[in-house]
Protein backbone atom coordinates (compact mmCIF):
# COMPACT_ATOMS: atom_id res chain seq x y z
CA UNK A 1 0.00 0.00 0.00
CA UNK A 2 3.26 2.18 0.50
CA UNK A 3 3.65 2.05 -2.94
CA UNK A 4 0.42 3.80 -4.32
CA UNK A 5 0.71 6.50 -1.68
CA UNK A 6 0.77 9.93 -4.32
CA UNK A 7 3.23 12.54 -3.59
CA UNK A 8 2.77 14.99 -0.61
CA UNK A 9 0.77 12.08 1.03
CA UNK A 10 2.38 10.03 3.98
CA UNK A 11 1.00 7.11 5.39
CA UNK A 12 2.06 7.55 9.50
CA UNK A 13 2.11 4.82 12.27
CA UNK A 14 -0.43 6.07 14.81
CA UNK A 15 -1.78 4.10 17.66
CA UNK A 16 -0.84 1.03 15.94
CA UNK A 17 -2.92 1.75 12.50
CA UNK A 18 -1.93 3.88 9.52
CA UNK A 19 -3.38 7.28 9.50
CA UNK A 20 -2.61 8.72 5.40
CA UNK A 21 -2.13 12.78 5.68
CA UNK A 22 -0.85 15.59 3.70
CA UNK A 23 0.21 18.86 4.66
CA UNK A 24 0.75 22.30 3.32
CA UNK A 25 2.48 25.30 3.95
CA UNK A 26 5.12 26.00 6.33
CA UNK A 27 6.13 23.77 9.11
CA UNK A 28 7.26 26.71 11.56
CA UNK A 29 3.60 28.41 11.47
CA UNK A 30 0.83 27.67 13.34
CA UNK A 31 -0.42 24.39 13.14
CA UNK A 32 -4.26 23.78 11.83
CA UNK A 33 -5.22 19.93 12.11
CA UNK A 34 -8.45 19.69 9.62
CA UNK A 35 -10.41 16.96 11.04
CA UNK A 36 -13.20 15.97 8.59
CA UNK A 37 -17.03 14.47 9.40
CA UNK A 38 -18.32 11.45 9.95
CA UNK A 39 -17.55 8.87 6.59
CA UNK A 40 -15.65 12.08 4.80
CA UNK A 41 -11.88 11.06 3.65
CA UNK A 42 -9.40 14.54 3.99
CA UNK A 43 -10.33 14.85 0.45
CA UNK A 44 -13.70 16.92 1.33
CA UNK A 45 -10.97 19.26 2.79
CA UNK A 46 -10.77 20.43 -0.35
CA UNK A 47 -7.19 21.22 -1.27
CA UNK A 48 -7.59 24.89 -2.74
CA UNK A 49 -9.16 25.66 0.29
CA UNK A 50 -6.39 24.01 2.06
CA UNK A 51 -3.48 26.13 -0.16
CA UNK A 52 -5.43 29.02 0.69
CA UNK A 53 -5.04 28.63 4.49
CA UNK A 54 -1.76 27.60 4.11
CA UNK A 55 -0.93 31.12 2.04
CA UNK A 56 -2.04 33.22 5.00
CA UNK A 57 0.31 31.88 7.19
CA UNK A 58 -0.54 28.54 8.54
CA UNK A 59 0.56 25.25 8.45
CA UNK A 60 -2.35 22.69 7.11
CA UNK A 61 -2.85 19.15 7.84
CA UNK A 62 -5.19 17.03 6.29
CA UNK A 63 -5.55 13.21 6.85
CA UNK A 64 -8.06 9.92 6.56
CA UNK A 65 -9.62 8.93 9.33
CA UNK A 66 -9.76 5.13 9.90
CA UNK A 67 -12.01 3.44 7.48
CA UNK A 68 -11.54 6.20 4.71
CA UNK A 69 -9.39 7.33 1.87
CA UNK A 70 -6.02 5.52 2.30
CA UNK A 71 -5.97 4.96 6.13
CA UNK A 72 -6.47 1.39 7.76
CA UNK A 73 -9.66 -0.16 7.19
CA UNK A 74 -12.18 -2.57 9.15
CA UNK A 75 -14.56 -4.94 8.14
CA UNK A 76 -17.97 -3.36 6.59
CA UNK A 77 -20.05 -3.47 9.61
CA UNK A 78 -17.27 -3.94 12.39
CA UNK A 79 -15.27 -0.90 13.26
CA UNK A 80 -12.47 -2.46 15.51
CA UNK A 81 -12.47 1.11 17.01
CA UNK A 82 -14.15 3.61 19.53
CA UNK A 83 -15.03 7.42 19.07
CA UNK A 84 -12.63 8.26 21.81
CA UNK A 85 -9.72 6.10 19.55
CA UNK A 86 -10.62 8.33 16.65
CA UNK A 87 -9.85 11.61 18.91
CA UNK A 88 -6.94 9.98 20.01
CA UNK A 89 -5.87 9.32 16.82
CA UNK A 90 -5.76 13.46 15.83
CA UNK A 91 -3.23 13.84 18.50
CA UNK A 92 -1.25 11.12 17.59
CA UNK A 93 -1.00 12.43 14.28
CA UNK A 94 -0.01 15.56 15.60
CA UNK A 95 2.48 13.49 17.81
CA UNK A 96 3.91 11.73 13.96
CA UNK A 97 3.87 15.11 12.39
CA UNK A 98 6.65 16.50 15.18
CA UNK A 99 3.92 19.18 15.98
CA UNK A 100 3.28 19.99 19.90
CA UNK A 101 0.14 22.26 19.14
CA UNK A 102 -2.22 22.93 16.97
CA UNK A 103 -5.69 24.26 16.30
CA UNK A 104 -8.26 22.16 15.41
CA UNK A 105 -11.12 22.69 12.98
CA UNK A 106 -13.63 19.77 13.49
CA UNK A 107 -16.65 19.17 10.88
CA UNK A 108 -20.24 17.98 11.58
CA UNK A 109 -20.08 14.51 13.66
CA UNK A 110 -16.70 15.04 14.44
CA UNK A 111 -17.30 18.05 16.22
CA UNK A 112 -17.02 15.80 19.60
CA UNK A 113 -13.57 14.51 18.54
CA UNK A 114 -12.82 18.23 19.23
CA UNK A 115 -14.75 18.03 22.67
CA UNK A 116 -12.55 15.57 23.73
CA UNK A 117 -9.23 17.12 22.53
CA UNK A 118 -10.42 20.49 24.29
CA UNK A 119 -11.00 18.79 27.30
CA UNK A 120 -8.14 16.43 28.11
CA UNK A 121 -5.69 17.66 26.38
CA UNK A 122 -6.04 21.32 26.51
CA UNK A 123 -2.37 22.00 26.61
CA UNK A 124 -2.27 20.49 22.89
CA UNK A 125 -4.92 22.49 21.66
CA UNK A 126 -4.54 25.98 20.65
CA UNK A 127 -8.29 26.72 19.37
CA UNK A 128 -11.29 24.66 18.35
CA UNK A 129 -13.15 25.49 15.42
CA UNK A 130 -16.87 23.44 15.08
CA UNK A 131 -18.16 23.53 11.75
CA UNK A 132 -21.71 22.27 11.00
CA UNK A 133 -21.83 20.68 13.94
CA UNK A 134 -24.55 20.77 17.36
CA UNK A 135 -24.27 20.43 21.36
CA UNK A 136 -26.99 17.47 20.31
CA UNK A 137 -28.92 18.81 23.49
CA UNK A 138 -32.57 18.17 23.50
CA UNK A 139 -34.83 20.74 21.96
CA UNK A 140 -32.69 21.63 18.88
CA UNK A 141 -34.88 21.79 15.58
CA UNK A 142 -34.48 17.97 14.08
CA UNK A 143 -33.28 18.08 10.72
CA UNK A 144 -35.36 19.33 8.00
CA UNK A 145 -38.17 16.95 6.43
CA UNK A 146 -36.28 17.53 2.77
CA UNK A 147 -33.03 15.83 3.45
CA UNK A 148 -34.68 12.33 4.22
CA UNK A 149 -36.73 12.81 1.35
CA UNK A 150 -33.97 13.54 -1.45
CA UNK A 151 -31.47 11.39 -0.09
CA UNK A 152 -31.79 7.72 -1.72
CA UNK A 153 -31.61 4.60 -0.66
CA UNK A 154 -27.97 3.19 0.49
CA UNK A 155 -26.32 1.40 -2.83
CA UNK A 156 -25.08 -2.01 -2.84
CA UNK A 157 -21.44 -1.18 -2.30
CA UNK A 158 -19.78 -3.20 -4.73
CA UNK A 159 -21.82 -1.02 -7.42
CA UNK A 160 -19.44 2.03 -8.14
CA UNK A 161 -21.25 3.80 -10.21
CA UNK A 162 -24.14 3.52 -8.23
CA UNK A 163 -22.21 4.14 -4.59
CA UNK A 164 -20.51 7.76 -6.76
CA UNK A 165 -24.56 8.66 -7.47
CA UNK A 166 -25.41 7.95 -3.86
CA UNK A 167 -22.72 9.80 -2.28
CA UNK A 168 -23.15 12.77 -4.91
CA UNK A 169 -27.11 12.81 -4.44
CA UNK A 170 -26.73 12.42 -0.34
CA UNK A 171 -24.05 15.87 -0.80
CA UNK A 172 -27.04 17.78 -2.99
CA UNK A 173 -29.10 16.96 -0.34
CA UNK A 174 -26.72 18.11 2.56
CA UNK A 175 -26.25 21.32 0.85
CA UNK A 176 -29.42 22.37 1.52
CA UNK A 177 -30.38 23.90 -2.24
CA UNK A 178 -27.12 26.22 -1.73
CA UNK A 179 -26.79 27.93 -5.09
CA UNK A 180 -23.39 27.43 -4.49
CA UNK A 181 -23.89 23.38 -4.94
CA UNK A 182 -21.60 22.12 -8.14
CA UNK A 183 -22.28 19.28 -8.91
CA UNK A 184 -19.73 18.49 -11.30
CA UNK A 185 -17.07 19.31 -8.96
CA UNK A 186 -18.58 17.17 -6.65
CA UNK A 187 -18.89 14.44 -9.01
CA UNK A 188 -15.51 14.37 -9.46
CA UNK A 189 -14.43 14.42 -5.95
CA UNK A 190 -16.48 11.28 -5.08
CA UNK A 191 -15.03 9.50 -7.78
CA UNK A 192 -11.78 10.31 -6.49
CA UNK A 193 -12.71 9.85 -3.17
CA UNK A 194 -14.08 5.96 -4.07
CA UNK A 195 -11.27 5.29 -6.48
CA UNK A 196 -8.64 5.91 -3.64
CA UNK A 197 -10.48 4.56 -0.96
CA UNK A 198 -9.04 0.76 0.82
CA UNK A 199 -12.53 -0.04 1.22
CA UNK A 200 -15.12 2.38 0.29
CA UNK A 201 -18.04 0.00 1.54
CA UNK A 202 -15.86 0.32 4.90
CA UNK A 203 -16.10 3.95 4.76
CA UNK A 204 -19.90 4.52 3.75
CA UNK A 205 -20.40 1.43 7.07
CA UNK A 206 -18.37 1.80 9.78
CA UNK A 207 -18.07 5.30 11.19
CA UNK A 208 -21.97 5.26 11.35
CA UNK A 209 -21.86 2.03 13.62
CA UNK A 210 -19.81 3.84 16.24
CA UNK A 211 -21.28 5.53 19.24
CA UNK A 212 -20.64 8.96 20.47
CA UNK A 213 -18.96 8.45 24.28
CA UNK A 214 -19.89 11.64 25.84
CA UNK A 215 -17.49 12.89 28.77
CA UNK A 216 -18.49 11.72 31.93
CA UNK A 217 -19.67 15.26 33.74
CA UNK A 218 -18.47 17.53 31.59
CA UNK A 219 -19.05 19.31 28.40
CA UNK A 220 -18.83 22.15 25.55
CA UNK A 221 -19.69 24.87 28.65
CA UNK A 222 -16.33 23.61 30.43
CA UNK A 223 -14.03 23.98 28.10
CA UNK A 224 -11.33 26.44 28.28
CA UNK A 225 -9.66 26.82 24.81
CA UNK A 226 -10.87 29.52 22.02
CA UNK A 227 -13.42 28.40 20.26
CA UNK A 228 -15.49 29.76 17.04
CA UNK A 229 -18.07 28.34 15.52
CA UNK A 230 -18.87 28.71 11.48
CA UNK A 231 -22.28 27.17 10.54
CA UNK A 232 -23.99 27.54 7.42
CA UNK A 233 -27.33 29.05 7.27
CA UNK A 234 -28.81 26.59 4.65
CA UNK A 235 -27.68 23.45 6.87
CA UNK A 236 -30.54 21.44 6.40
CA UNK A 237 -29.42 18.37 9.12
CA UNK A 238 -28.33 21.16 11.99
CA UNK A 239 -30.40 23.84 11.35
CA UNK A 240 -28.62 27.30 12.47
CA UNK A 241 -30.04 26.98 15.86
CA UNK A 242 -27.75 24.32 16.34
CA UNK A 243 -24.18 27.02 15.66
CA UNK A 244 -26.53 29.54 18.30
CA UNK A 245 -26.79 26.53 21.31
CA UNK A 246 -23.07 25.48 20.48
CA UNK A 247 -22.10 29.06 20.78
CA UNK A 248 -23.68 29.90 23.55
CA UNK A 249 -22.39 26.40 24.99
CA UNK A 250 -19.10 27.90 24.92
CA UNK A 251 -17.61 30.04 27.70
CA UNK A 252 -16.43 32.64 25.07
CA UNK A 253 -17.09 31.40 21.52
CA UNK A 254 -17.53 33.07 18.36
CA UNK A 255 -20.48 32.58 15.85
CA UNK A 256 -19.71 33.09 11.93
CA UNK A 257 -22.87 32.25 9.65
CA UNK A 258 -21.74 31.67 5.86
CA UNK A 259 -24.81 32.60 4.06
CA UNK A 260 -25.92 30.27 1.25
CA UNK A 261 -24.32 27.18 2.71
CA UNK A 262 -25.22 23.77 3.46
CA UNK A 263 -23.72 20.91 5.57
CA UNK A 264 -19.80 20.75 6.12
CA UNK A 265 -18.40 21.63 2.89
CA UNK A 266 -17.66 24.72 2.99
CA UNK A 267 -17.82 25.97 -1.09
CA UNK A 268 -15.17 28.05 -2.96
CA UNK A 269 -17.24 31.25 -3.23
CA UNK A 270 -17.64 30.92 0.83
CA UNK A 271 -13.76 30.61 1.47
CA UNK A 272 -12.89 34.29 1.63
CA UNK A 273 -15.24 34.64 4.55
CA UNK A 274 -14.27 30.79 5.87
CA UNK A 275 -10.51 31.84 5.85
CA UNK A 276 -10.56 35.55 7.19
CA UNK A 277 -12.35 34.01 10.10
CA UNK A 278 -10.23 31.03 10.38
CA UNK A 279 -7.02 33.28 10.08
CA UNK A 280 -8.17 35.61 12.54
CA UNK A 281 -9.64 33.04 15.35
CA UNK A 282 -5.94 31.05 14.72
CA UNK A 283 -3.57 34.57 15.05
CA UNK A 284 -2.27 32.84 18.44
CA UNK A 285 -0.27 30.12 19.60
CA UNK A 286 0.41 26.94 17.85
CA UNK A 287 2.98 24.54 17.05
Amino acid sequence: MTGDVPRGERLLPVNGVELCAETFGDPADPAILLVAGGAASMLWWDAGLCARIAAAGRFVIRYDHRDTGRSTTYPPGRPGYSYTDLAADALGLLDALGVRRAHLVCQSMFGGLGLLAGLDHPDRVASLTFLSTSTGEDGLPPPLPRLAEQRPAAPDPADTAAVVDYVVASARAESGGSPFFDEDATRALVRHDVARARDYASTLANHVAIGFEPPSGRGFGDLTVPTLVVHGDRDPLFPPAHGEALRAAVPGAELVVLPGVGHAVVPPPAWDAFVAALVRHTGSGGS
